[in-house]
């Protein structure tokens, strides 16, 4: 069809439309009167042209008006599906206030209530029923940017386990941060859920769940399953960096081993909570005057992150001199059935693999069952370290038996979210007389305490191993970036620094990384494509074109 007079033709009108219903190209209001003409939107928008400075006030103004953080996610997820460019700028615009609403804590009820607030497609949903058609699925052109991949398979949510196929929260705001931190471009980013059932009966039986109601698939058909995709992702995005996130304990740790060797991947539970976590502990070891190797650390919860902060911990450990039998020995690791001893390995039951060298002869002086109080009065632990997800485990007795023996303990209840903390950091510090130096999984508002916050970490991490063309994603990586980490310091009330200066921090942790994976002779790209210039240039903006 052609102009008539006036008159459009169908198809100028679809493309209208077409451009402002793809979130990579609405502008909305901000579409200037040439654009206006150029693209035949007149009559789409009101005739009020904006500035993306005015859309972030007017987008401000209606999510506070909000009552409450749970409708402030949905609306933010609404606007991610809307207008991208707004969308990031306006999470940029105040990072402190915006990434609790788009990632932890808020991201749990998110989560949780996925099947309410689900509109429109953002990622993908490779189900079981559907492992025939992967190949098809992720052949779409729409992925031929991608460079950076975050899956879950939605079993181990935060701390609220099994939520299915509403653990698509959880990769959906993960990138949202790789964008906001390390500049990744939006269209560069695919988040991915593996629906392969739930085993949470709630979910299964609401009418409004979203994903495939069978209980899990396991064993051989759900490895089968991972391998399919695992071999698919290789052969489509040969040069993009794939994240783990929020798989079960054993599983995090079995597909870790499998594949990080094979493609470019890590699993952020146990390597970046690992690496955020060591880093955040060197800060506050230097903070409080005392070195490294004199720390006796209680580690409470040893599932995928604790495990993985012991490790890392131990390797930190032998940086500093030790022996490996030396470095473990100041380590004590509690989990459900209390202190983890070398004699539970003897159990029909044994103990998860993750767990074996973390498990302590038994000493005298023990009680026969030495839960985290027990411990803690029988160590004297300068650091207590939690990731258990058990609300309130760091009760009063525990934190003042802790108190009592060191001048200035280091806690970290980590968990998330909120509603999964091991104990309120304001507790904390009136339990120790304010002599605590405090670290926290989710924000809590308390002056002084800071937010070990993964996302100090993995969007540096990632910018780092895409900027110099790792070949994998080593553990000298992780911790270079930790120790990157430790050494830039807080604003003189925290220990790391502020939410505002996230790129900055995304930055030098991507340069240190790039340079460990040169040492190690894993940096495949030209050096000049990984200077600090190379990498700086590399991160997006949110401007509209």
């Amino acid at each position: 069809m052609t102009f008539k007079g006036n008159i459009l033709s169908a198809a100028h009108y679809a493309a209208a439309r077409a451009l402002l219903a793809d979130p990579l190209t609405n502008k909305g209001t901000a579409f200037s009167e040439a654009e206006r003409d150029r693209y035949h939107l007149h009559g789409l928008l009101p005739p009020h042209v904006g500035t993306l400075e005015s859309q972030i006030a007017r987008r401000r103004r209606v999510m506070e008006a909000m009552g409450s953080d749970f409708q402030r996610y949905a609306f933010l997820r609404e606007l991610q599906d809307s207008n991208e460019v707004l969308f990031h700028a306006l999470v940029q615009s105040d990072l402190p206030r915006m990434l609790p609403l788009v990632y932890t804590p808020t991201v749990g009820e998110g989560c949780e209530r996925f099947s309410e607030i689900w509109r429109r497609p953002r990622g993908l949903f490779l189900s079981w029923p559907n492992r025939d058609h992967m190949a098809d699925i992720l052949d779409d052109t729409a992925f031929d940017r991608v460079k950076v991949i975050v899956v879950s398979d939605g079993e181990r949510i935060l701390g609220l386990g099994d939520q299915g196929a509403g653990g698509m929260g959880i990769p959906i705001g993960k990138l949202a941060l790789y964008t906001a931190c390390a500049g990744i471009h939006p269209s560069e980013v695919l988040p991915i859920l593996l629906d392969v059932g739930t085993d949470n009966e709630a979910r299964r039986e609401d009418p409004l769940y979203v994903g495939w109601r069978a209980p899990r698939v396991r064993g051989a058909d759900y490895d089968a399953f991972v391998e399919q995709f695992v071999t698919l992702v290789a052969k489509r995005f040969p040069h993009a960096l794939l994240q783990w996130e929020d798989f079960a304990g054993k599983n995090a740790y079995d597909l870790l081993g499998r594949y990080r060797h094979r493609l470019l991947s890590f699993n952020d539970d146990i390597q970046g909570t690992a690496a955020t976590t060591v880093g955040t502990l060197l800060a506050a070891i230097r903070r409080s005057g005392a070195a490294l190797a004199d720390q006796r650390v209680v580690l409470f919860g040893a599932g995928a992150a604790g495990s993985g902060v012991a490790e890392m911990l131990v390797q930190a450990l032998m940086a500093e001199g030790l022996s490996q039998s030396e470095a473990r020995a100041r380590l004590w690791a509690v989990d459900r059935e209390g202190l983890i001893l070398t004699e539970m390995a003897q159990r029909p039951e044994g103990l998860p693999p993750q767990q074996v060298a973390l498990a302590r002869a038994r000493e005298g002086g023990m009680a026969d069952k030495m839960d985290l109080l027990a411990t803690v009065r029988h160590v004297r632990p300068t650091v207590l370290i939690g990731a258990s997800g058990q609300k309130g485990a760091f009760d009063e007795a525990v934190v003042r038996a802790m108190a009592e023996q060191v001048e200035r303990p280091v806690i970290f209840p980590l968990s998330n979210p909120i509603s999964r903390a091991e104990a309120h950091p304001a507790d904390l510090l009136a339990w120790s007389e304010g002599r605590a130096i405090v670290g926290t999984g989710s924000p809590f508002g308390v002056a002084g305490v800071t937010q070990v916050n993964n996302v100090y970490i993995f969007p540096g991490v990632g910018l780092g191993a895409l900027a110099c063309g790792a070949r994998e994603v080593s553990d000298g990586m992780f911790m270079a970036a930790a120790r990157c980490l430790g050494q830039l310091g807080g604003d003189g009330e925290g220990l790391l620094p502020p939410i505002e200066s996230l790129r900055d921090v995304a930055l030098a942790i991507a340069i240190a990384v790039a340079d460990q994976a040169q040492s190690e002779g894993l940096a495949m790209a030209r050096p000049e494509h990984y200077t600090p210039e190379a990498i700086a240039a590399r991160m997006w903006q949110p401007n509209y074109r």
